[in-house]
């Protein structure tokens, strides 16, 4: 097993991050439908050409077994960057041999190299198997003030 911070530029690495996003884009926790033609074509290239994105990828034998994908973010609170995971990903063949963990230690390695002041991530209520890897982790859900409850996602669609 190797995990290495991907060359988007190199074609295996490339291919790999759209192979192993498009596996979880088809299952119910990713949307449960493959990534359209557009966003396998390009997505390498664009990921590539923006400063504070990281990607990480697993290779087990020559094959991509685990992705993660990282985009630096800023807080104001503490005048100090984020590193946001956006996307884990372990191929089935794979799971369960503790990818996760070292993909996880792989974006913690790259945020204390940025300097960063925490890790981020969101989490369908749903993935149990997820929230659990990630509590293991050491991730949990934030509250600036407990009386007012958790931080929720939001998102709003833009044509």
């Amino acid at each position: 097993m190797t995990v290495v911070r991907a060359n988007l530029h190199d074609p295996l690495h490339a291919q790999a991050l759209v192979d192993l996003l498009d596996g979880y884009a088809c299952d119910p926790m990713g949307g449960g439908e493959p990534l359209p033609p557009l966003t396998r074509a390009n997505l390498a290239q664009a990921l590539a050409s923006r400063p504070g994105t990281y990607v990480i990828l697993a290779f087990c034998d020559g094959q991509g077994a685990g992705l993660l994908n990282a985009i630096e973010g800023f807080s104001t609170f503490a005048c100090k960057p984020i590193l946001n995971v956006h996307d884990v990903a372990v191929a089935k063949a794979f799971q369960g041999q503790g990818l996760s963990r070292l993909l996880f230690a792989e974006a913690e390695a790259i945020a204390r190299e940025i300097g960063a002041c925490k890790l981020t991530l969101e989490v369908l209520n749903g993935n149990t198997l997820a929230k659990a890897a990630y509590s293991r982790f050491g991730y949990a859900p934030y509250a600036l003030d407990a009386q007012m409850g958790q931080a929720e996602f939001w998102q709003k669609l833009l044509d």
